[in-house]
């Protein structure tokens, strides 16, 4: 009987050695000659399509190839840096990639099948055909139909590996060709840009003194849109002038509890209007409940995990920038423990397990209990989202793991996915909300209060807030005397600094970067030193709110009421408030330009080109290219002819107005001195 020879190649070496664990039962491990990290595994395994097979699991570090200009074009002053946009890219293995090239290339020598077992993303599809070019260089068979298959998973837990082995599919070139056509666009425009931009600055940063990394000025066309989105925030909070505001502000204490009553129209600008209205509340002295409303109401659980959201709340709750909290989450899913942790899916399909999924997480831990109670009759379906990448589930654990085992950090993460999924499968928490509308002399004045009912998700999802606020009992046409009336005056407040979640919000939402790439491009902005990080102080409130309710010292108090009525008291509220008084620190980082970021901002903004390059229409454009390649509607050498034709006349135009940056530049960076 002839026995077929396989060869497989994962993109980590720690998801080949858990596959090969998975499908072969006595299984040789090698170490290959010039790299420590990947090893080859050699088993016996049946295929249904192949039959018995000898096998080779082996595996690359990412990307095995590498993309650089000619030699020719190696020095910077070689050539006019619009050059680079049509100069020849040379493919080929680089130095660190040899041993790894070598050991595919020894082994499909003898191979009859290529099985690539790459993440099931873009990214993934481009590293497969990279393999597959480097093997089809010694094995020709392997690079016709046929020759050539992939692995689709999503998990590494032992039952759907044998699936993904069992189910073979073909590469998809058309997710290949995008990431190809962005490979080359962003050494292209990266490069021609990051020459122009360096050689242009270089004399004046030069005289600046700056250090090194600061006189290199490095262009992405990720980078600079992530960076626009900083420095035009940054702005709008240095150009805000503050203006006065005035409000009513009445609070009841009954029964022991205090209500404080919001004023209907909020605040006014206008001083004087307000005094007139506060002048007629206390003239009428008494309160008269209008309305009562008591209605059932629901928080609703969370959505399945996305990256996206997994980066973001890693940020809010758990203190983690989103390099680090996707690094963390790649290392569980290497190690078999959730699912891959890149996707932009939020929503699972009906055909998945889920309840076997929740039985899993009844063996241990803090959620034990909450899980068992799932399994036993608190299961519902999760809610689904808007977004499907038809490519993977949304995050979630694969497998029980004792909670001791991960690192610290690992932990954190884990649990986080584990409450996270948990609560996706619960019930909404219920409650019942009641509104209290009030008539105090000529104004309107509301109230609500708050009885949670079932606490349901909330009791494993600690990550979200909803408390219980107790209202005494009114009736409606009850008539009161407000225990404080208070005339307030607070100051409007600029929006904060962007942070960390609100930046990848906005990035998402103008296609910069994928969900996997966003956290690597803010990195890089701060590693540039166009843009400082910093935690962000836990401020009491957001934009122009005003203050809570605050009651006086007694000596502050006049009128006749029974604990009597307040008079004018004037404070200034508003978000900045506490700023400078030792405020608390949160987990969650907030970005601050450089003097470098925002003159590279401004100097592009003073070019005055529709198009500019610190904007995100450029890139969002790219990417919805990259979209039409993967739907068939556009091909790779459209793509990258199209879009090369667009950067060239930024380029032009930016080289027509060259003092733009430089004077920006002197006027940030050196304070206007020439």
């Amino acid at each position: 009987m002839v026995v077929r020879t396989v060869l497989c190649v994962a993109e980590k070496p720690s998801i080949a050695k858990a596959i090969a664990n998975h499908l072969g039962d006595q299984v040789t491990t090698h170490n290959i000659q010039g790299n420590p990290y990947v090893k080859n595994y050699e088993f016996e395994y049946t295929f249904p399509q192949w039959g018995h097979c000898s096998v080779t699991m082996t595996s690359v570090l990412g990307h095995l190839l590498s993309h650089e200009f000619e030699p020719r074009y190696k020095s910077w002053t070689s050539c006019d840096p619009s050059a680079l946009f049509d100069a020849r890219i040379e493919v080929f293995v680089g130095s660190n990639r040899k041993s790894i090239a070598d050991n595919i290339k020894r082994h499909a020598r003898r191979a009859d099948v290529l099985y690539i077992w790459t993440d099931c993303d873009r990214e993934g599809e481009h590293i497969g055909t990279e393999i597959r070019s480097v093997a089809a260089q010694i094995n020709q068979a392997l690079g016709r139909a046929g020759g050539t298959v992939r692995a689709h998973f999503s998990n590494i837990e032992r039952a759907h590996i044998i699936h993904a082995a069992h189910h073979p599919t073909d590469l998809d070139e058309t997710q290949a060709d995008a990431v190809a056509s962005r490979i080359e666009l962003d050494l292209r425009v990266g490069a021609s840009f990051t020459r122009h931009l360096t050689l242009s600055l270089r004399p004046v940063l030069q005289r600046g003194n700056l250090s090194e990394a600061s006189q290199l000025i490095s262009y992405g066309s990720c980078q600079f849109p992530t960076l626009g989105f900083i420095v035009e925030r940054y702005l709008c909070v240095q150009r805000f002038i503050p203006e006065p505001f005035w409000s009513i502000k009445l609070m009841h204490r009954k029964a022991g509890i205090k209500v404080n009553f919001v004023w209907a129209r909020k605040h006014l600008f206008d001083r004087l209007t307000v005094v007139i209205l506060y002048e007629g509340c206390l003239t009428l002295q008494n309160a008269q409940v209008k309305k009562i409303k008591t209605t059932p109401t629901s928080k609703w659980k969370p959505l399945p995990l996305t990256t996206l959201e997994l980066q973001k709340c890693g940020s809010r709750f758990l203190g983690m920038d989103s390099q680090k909290v996707l690094q963390l989450a790649e290392k569980l899913y290497q190690k078999g423990w959730i699912s891959y942790p890149r996707t932009e899916t939020d929503q699972f399909d009906q055909g998945m397990d889920l309840r076997g999924l929740v039985q899993k997480q009844a063996q241990g831990g803090r959620w034990a209990d909450y899980a068992t109670a799932l399994v036993e009759g608190g299961f519902l379906w999760p809610r689904s989202g808007r977004n499907n990448d038809k490519a993977h589930p949304p995050i979630h654990p694969v497998n029980f793991v004792n909670p001791t085992t991960p690192s610290n950090e690992e932990q954190r993460v884990h649990e986080f996915v584990v409450r996270r999924f948990l609560a996706c499968c619960s019930k909404d928490a219920k409650g019942s909300k009641t509104n209290i509308s009030i008539l105090y002399g000529p104004e309107t004045f509301n109230a609500s209060g708050l009885v949670i009912v079932e606490r349901n998700y909330l009791d494993v999802y600690v990550y979200d807030r909803w408390g219980n606020l107790e209202l005494p009992p009114f009736v409606e046409g009850e008539v009161f005397e407000p225990t404080e009336a208070i005339l307030s005056e607070g100051m409007t407040s600029p929006p904060g600094y962007l942070t960390e979640p609100d930046l990848l919000a906005l990035m998402n939402a103008n296609g910069i970067g994928t969900d996997a790439t966003m956290a690597d491009h803010i990195v890089t902005i701060i590693d540039r030193q166009y843009v400082e990080a910093r935690a962000q102080p836990r401020q009491a409130r957001h934009g122009n709110d005003e203050e809570e309710f605050e009651e006086l010292p007694a000596q502050s108090r006049v009128g006749t009421g029974r604990e009597g009525r307040t008079a004018v008291a004037h404070r200034r509220g508003g978000r900045n408030s506490g700023a400078g008084r030792g405020g608390a620190i949160t987990g969650v980082r907030e970005f601050i330009p450089t003097t470098l970021g925002v003159a590279l901002v401004e100097g592009h903004e003073n070019i005055g080109f529709e198009t500019k390059l610190t904007k995100p229409f450029l890139r969002k454009e790219m990417e919805l290219k990259m979209n039409a390649i993967c739907n068939g509607q556009m091909t790779k050498a459209q793509v990258v002819t199209e879009t090369i034709e667009q950067y060239r006349g930024v380029y032009a135009r930016i080289q027509q107005h060259p003092d733009a940056l430089r004077t920006a530049v002197r006027k940030y960076v050196f304070g206007g001195v020439n």
